[in-house]
């Protein structure tokens, strides 16, 4: 008889087991602004991030993680649809309605921002896709993509603690998975003054990138970028003390990314590293802790992982709204990687990876069209237009008096002292400081990491130059890029002297 009862409770403790395993998994996503791949868990000088760093060493890590677009809402774009942005239809920043789809006024609709950049009807977004599977699901501080239809978030936050806390009540009281987007703007321009306000990050500490002159002024404003990521890691503490405090952490997967890079040359609305590479680390039930990567991802990869690791924690595969077969009815630019985050035997990431900046948007003309392709090693960039179209430069990579930049106006200052710095400046600003774009740039980034040396030209690598020009021609073909039609690379080479 005790026996029988022993049984009987090993298996009713088992069953709620399995219940529990097989309920869908919440998802936490904390995306960063402006943020490149700077953390203390990567050994960054004179930077502290225990939050961050627990995140990532709790997970998965992902070494070699890009955006597809280096600016905000481009970026949102590309990890909503999984698909790059010349096929979604974001191709710049759009407006930031942060409010239900019902709330935004027919003024607002109307605007022709609103109408051009923004997502496409046909195209089906995470929200959406999470939305028709019964999740509850909050945003905070900023929406910032189009339309607000294709983001039928639950709740729009500011990203207050209590806001978070009453969000998560809310989904256990209704039973309900939840999706928590948590932006964090801290990152982003303007930083912390030090000279209104005292942070912890020392100047002389820092260790700058070598296209910034070392000046006193370029080493505070690079001191006071950090002190931001240092506001961004003491917000993901608060969150995650939150979802410990919910009883809900055991059954959460959690994101953290950052956006794009941060508003210095070779960063924002760039296609140079500290634009495109960024922070990504992956954490939850079922997930390895303590794994670092160096397969090749994109944020584009991140909606088709989700997918996939939420279906094989679940009883039931998740339904793509429109479809019969839970199935896109249309090709995915980003794959799943599922196998790479779990370990699985021979799991691979992206072959190479590619970006785009359309500079198109509030400029005189029509902008320079700008493409990048990276294999791990080699880095090859590809432009149109470059003879009279114009770059987009943000504010924020510009101006001191609203966005604290320190750096532009000391790069000018200084550019007798440091040509080489001023030279990047003036390319990432031509219009207004003369520089000379190039249209086909070739970088070795094991041995040139900052991509100050053009190697087009060296026909010692000239394999790796026609290698990544045949996979960007391909990848322009195959993912109909309506903006470039890259001609045979003889064509655009510089020719030999007679």
């Amino acid at each position: 008889m005790q026996r029988i009862k022993t049984l009987t409770v090993f298996l009713t403790l088992f069953s709620l087991t399995v219940l529990h395993a097989k309920e869908r998994p919440n998802v936490l996503f904390i995306l960063s602004e402006d943020q490149g791949s700077q953390l203390g868990f990567l050994g960054t000088a004179g930077l502290q991030t225990p939050n961050l760093d627990s995140i990532a060493r709790s997970g998965v890590y992902f070494d070699n993680a890009f955006v597809a677009y280096p600016v905000c809402s481009a970026s949102k774009a590309a990890f909503y649809t999984a698909l790059h942005n010349h096929t979604n239809g974001i191709l710049n920043n759009t407006h930031n309605f942060h409010k239900p789809a019902d709330q935004v006024t027919p003024g607002e609709k109307s605007n022709p921002l609103a109408q051009t950049n923004r997502i496409k009807d046909p195209f089906i977004t995470l929200t959406e896709v999470l939305s028709a599977n019964g999740y509850f699901q909050g945003v905070t501080h900023k929406l910032h993509v189009l339309p607000n239809e294709k983001f039928p978030y639950d709740r729009f936050m500011h990203g207050r603690p209590e806001e978070i806390r009453t969000f998560l009540d809310a989904a256990k009281k209704n039973e309900r998975p939840f999706f928590l987007m948590v932006n964090i703007p801290n990152s982003h321009r303007p930083y912390p003054n030090s000279e209104k306000k005292k942070i912890r990050v020392d100047p002389n500490q820092v260790s700058l990138p070598k296209f910034l002159p070392d000046s006193p002024v370029v080493r505070r404003d690079w001191a006071e970028y950090l002190a931001g990521i240092e506001e961004v890691d003491s917000i993901v503490g608060d969150t995650m003390r939150l979802l410990q405090a919910s009883g809900e952490a055991e059954n959460t997967i959690v994101i953290y990314m950052s956006d794009h890079g941060p508003t210095f040359q070779h960063g924002k609305m760039t296609l140079y590293n500290l634009g495109l590479r960024v922070p990504l680390a992956i954490s939850g039930p079922g997930i390895p802790s303590g794994i670092r990567t160096k397969a090749l991802a994109s944020e584009l990869d991140l909606m088709p992982t989700l997918i996939e690791l939420v279906n094989r924690r679940s009883e039931n595969e998740l339904k793509i709204p429109g479809t019969t077969d839970n199935q896109f009815p249309y090709r995915l630019d980003g794959i799943s990687l599922a196998d790479v985050i779990e370990g699985k035997e021979g799991a691979k990431g992206h072959q190479n990876i590619f970006a785009e900046i359309s500079n198109e948007g509030v400029l005189p003309n029509k902008g320079i069209q700008e493409r990048s392709v990276f294999d791990g090693r080699w880095k090859l960039i590809y432009r149109e237009n470059v003879e009279k179209g114009w770059r987009q430069v943000n504010a924020d990579s510009r101006m001191y008096p609203t966005w604290g930049n320190r750096t532009y106006d000391e790069t000018i200052r200084l550019r007798e002292q440091f040509p080489m710095q001023y030279r990047v400046l003036a390319e990432m600003d031509p219009q207004n400081l003369g520089g000379n774009v190039e249209r086909l740039e070739l970088y070795d980034l094991k041995n040139d990491p900052d991509e100050l040396n053009n190697l087009v030209n060296d026909k010692e690598v000239s394999k790796h130059r026609e290698r990544l020009y045949a996979a960007l021609r391909q990848w322009a073909h195959e993912s109909k890029d309506p903006a470039i039609h890259p001609p045979a690379i003889e064509l655009i080479m510089p020719q030999p002297p007679h």
